[in-house]
């Protein structure tokens, strides 16, 4: 008789986080009958803050952020995937991946998380709203002032979506932050984009600043009051009939140079193994189950899961039934900004959004918002060879 395998895993908390990992694991247990797989959530909050270290010592799968690649390359606390899974099944991720969320999870030299989840800030409209507002779906920086003049637009506010749009709009600008060891961005493309994000604050309404994307969507579809969010980490279970009151549609976002599109801060999530796994060879063997793309295009889009496997995002069926969210906003992940994972990164993230935020809500000017980003990128710096 063979022995049990007990196997415990951390997610976040929401039906895109919890469900694809409480179905995959019902399913990988009826395909091994000795495996039990159970899943615990977290706060979407203390997903992104709380230290994976820790967490590593009390579960063997982890659902994380690849900003914590670096840090995991550091402590060793998760296991790098190389090691347990073939070259061909990595290659295939690898030449699947949605835009660089494969490449998020690797760091010197090895691929500590599964790309399972592929995300980055995208638009996202009510288009019964704008069409009764007499708006069509905006192209540049103009209309959706426009709209905010309005009051139909509404952007998550809390600090680290703050952060996370401050680098969309350096990005698009022209500038890529965190390119040196000094300087976050330059003076010149940190005015402007500081400028452009604090006229657009000054028309949405102060609760959007303790909304988290989740929150924003939520608004957008239990009220009729947000018919436009021009950058917000995309949740294709909002686009599904059923899952919330009203539909939503994800687009790419405007253009602020009537060229190019704005160039969003990647998201998404990765599977990984505790470093303090007893069954190793079994975790493996479910961490390659859930990427599969046969999984990925079927059981884990339908539990309520957004794809990390290219092959499901141009599926058919899987954009049938999310109103085009998959094909429409593609191009947005493709171009998508990875953002800085040294191991001391998750330090300066943990705090520069309160700066950017504060000044979003009308405190202090540009060059001391600058200032107080570059001393704290400084110090981060300071923690990754420390």
């Amino acid at each position: 008789m063979e022995k049990t395998i007990n196997l415990k895993g951390i997610t976040w908390n929401h039906s895109r986080g919890l469900l694809p990992m409480v179905a995959t694991a019902q399913r990988f247990s009826e395909l091994h009958p000795n495996v039990n797989i159970t899943w615990e959530k977290r706060s979407l909050q203390q997903f992104a803050d709380f230290s994976i270290q820790e967490l590593a010592e009390r579960f063997d799968l982890l659902v994380i952020d690849h900003p914590w690649a670096g840090f995991a390359a550091k402590t060793k606390s998760i296991v790098p995937l190389d090691f347990y899974l073939s070259d061909a099944y990595l290659k295939d991720q690898e030449e699947n991946s949605v835009g660089k969320s494969y490449e998020s999870y690797t760091y010197d030299g090895h691929l500590w998380a599964l790309p399972i989840d592929a995300a980055t800030p995208v638009a996202a409209s009510r288009p019964d709203l704008l069409a009764e507002n007499g708006f069509s779906l905006p192209q540049s920086f103009e209309d959706l002032m426009a709209l905010a003049d309005a009051g139909l637009v509404a952007f998550a506010g809390i600090p680290i979506d703050v952060l996370m749009n401050f680098y969309t709009l350096c990005c698009s600008l022209g500038e890529d932050p965190c390119q040196n060891d000094e300087t976050v961005i330059s003076t010149e493309t940190g005015v402007k984009a500081l400028q452009m994000y604090r006229q657009l604050a000054s028309k949405i309404d102060p609760a959007n600043f303790n909304r988290n994307p989740i929150q924003v969507y939520e608004a957008m579809t239990q009220t009729d009051q947000i018919a436009y969010c021009p950058f917000a980490y995309g949740y294709s279970n909002y686009s599904r009939n059923g899952y919330a009151r009203k539909v939503l549609h994800f687009h790419d976002m405007i253009s602020v140079n009537g060229k190019t599109n704005l160039r969003s801060t990647l998201g998404g999530t990765g599977l990984a193994i505790s470093a303090k796994c007893a069954e190793l060879e079994m975790a493996a063997k479910y961490v390659q189950f859930v990427g599969s793309p046969a999984c990925q295009a079927t059981l884990y889009f339908e539990s309520g899961g957004q794809p990390g496997h290219l092959a499901a995002w141009k599926n058919e069926e899987v954009n049938r039934q999310s109103q085009q969210y998959f094909a429409n906003t593609l191009p947005a992940l493709q171009r998508a900004f990875l953002r800085p994972r040294y191991h001391g990164s998750m330090y300066f993230q943990d705090h520069a959004g309160d700066v950017v935020r504060d000044y979003l809500m009308g405190k202090g000017d540009e060059m001391t918002v600058l200032s107080a980003l570059n001393e704290l990128y400084q110090q981060s710096k300071s923690l990754a060879v420390s």
